[in-house]
């Protein structure tokens, strides 16, 4: 679950995000839609701990993620948030499976566990590709 309650985001005397408020259930499928420098980028940053909101207070989870320190945040990030970048690629020399399995290698998972989590990713993906 993410709970965003008046994000603001500024860069100089340019305010890019003006008071989001957004909650998201678990297990919704949520797009997010606007015109050119309309914030969208900026505002899934926020929501998936790559970037910090100038105010405002984002829970997920039930963790407050102000509060987290920087390591912290980075075990976060890497048990609980998965991100599929527009511009970037798989690596090539890894299959999907194996693609998706990188996190969980990353932080030591077994084997075993890493590829069941990533099919059961996969799996998800593919059940919700023609919604």
């Amino acid at each position: 679950m993410i709970k965003a309650k008046n994000i603001r985001k500024s860069f100089g005397d340019l305010e890019v995000l003006k008071g989001i408020d957004l909650e998201i259930a678990k297990g919704e499928v949520v797009s997010v839609v606007g015109s050119s420098g309309a914030g969208k980028t900026t505002l899934l940053q926020i929501l998936g701990t790559l970037d910090t909101a100038s105010s405002g207070t984002l829970e997920i989870s039930e963790s407050q993620i102000s509060s987290l320190s920087r390591n912290s945040l980075a075990d976060f990030r890497n048990y609980h948030i998965g991100f599929v970048f527009q511009f970037h690629r798989l690596l090539p020399e890894f299959s999907a499976l194996e693609n998706v399995m990188m996190p969980d290698w990353i932080s030591g998972t077994k084997d075993s566990e890493a590829e069941k989590r990533a099919k059961n990713l996969l799996s998800l993906l593919l059940k919700n590709r023609n919604k």
